[in-house]
């Protein structure tokens, strides 16, 4: 085996044990959702849009299967810093010592982006998105009978993908500052960013043209928002790239300088010697 392959295969170990130790604190926080999973969801079913339908079970597993998926959502929020921190320490050795304490800072604004996002999710779109489909079902003469697994689960699809979208500015400033995303280039592909939000925004919401534009507006506003983020981190970039350039051409001449004076001591050596 070679460097190159023993170098592969100790990054692949030392990811292995952090998604370990990651996977320890899921279990802890698994703990924790299961007690908090209850209250959770009588929290829910008490909303004004959640106690307008009657709640069903048709099947004798649905209610362990609601309370299961709260329970991992719950785990899964608690145990993001902590698996965005594993991230950022297993990619800091190839960074530069301002890179690692800049990219540092990201993480509480990324775990508080995805509590925004859910929070956007359940108290803006959600309720929008059910007052939809009940007065589509009652101009249809359609009386509805809601399971609660299908209620719950609908509401995690939902939730779920905002949370990762609002990620997006925090995602490109972290690839800005590391000169892996130009803010030109989001500005030159910016429509075809927009048709894809479009396409999210479709497959999200209800068939209708307003629930699709109050879901592509939000993801608008982000994209905007990242890429006047991704140009502060750009810029930040192409000054550290500057310092470090400058760094290594200092760093030869003095290294050409101290050559020049070896050669000169072992001349001189020579001399004294002859």
């Amino acid at each position: 085996m070679n460097s190159r392959e023993l170098t592969v295969v100790e990054h692949m170990e030392e990811l292995r044990k952090r998604l370990f130790f990651v996977a320890i604190f899921f279990v802890m926080a698994l703990f924790v959702g299961f007690y908090t999973a209850k209250p959770l969801i009588r929290y829910i079913q008490r909303s004004d849009l959640a106690a307008s339908f009657s709640m069903n079970a048709f099947s004798p597993a649905d209610p362990l299967t609601v309370y299961l998926q709260v329970t991992f959502i719950v785990a899964a929020v608690i145990v993001s810093p902590i698996l965005l921190y594993q991230l950022w320490a297993f990619i800091t050795p190839g960074l530069h010592e301002a890179e690692r304490k800049a990219t540092l800072k990201y993480i509480p604004y990324a775990f508080a982006l995805c509590i925004g996002g859910i929070a956007f999710a359940y108290f803006v779109l959600f309720p929008f998105i059910m007052r939809f489909m009940t007065e589509l079902s009652n101009d249809l003469n359609i009386t509805q009978t809601i399971g609660i697994n299908e209620f719950f689960s609908f509401l995690i699809k939902l939730i779920v993908p905002f949370a990762v979208l609002f990620q997006l500015p925090v995602l490109t400033l972290f690839l800005s500052r590391l000169g892996i995303i130009n803010p030109k280039l989001m500005v030159k592909f910016r429509k075809y960013a927009y048709f894809v939000l479009i396409v999210i925004s479709v497959l999200l919401a209800p068939p209708d043209l307003v629930s699709n534009i109050i879901i592509a507006i939000p993801l608008f506003i982000l994209y905007e928002v990242s890429i006047v983020i991704a140009r502060l981190g750009y810029r930040k970039y192409e000054v550290a790239e500057k310092e470090r350039i400058l760094a290594e051409e200092e760093r030869g001449r003095e290294l050409q300088v101290e050559e020049l004076l070896e050669m000169q001591r072992r001349q001189m050596e020579q001399m004294n010697n002859s």
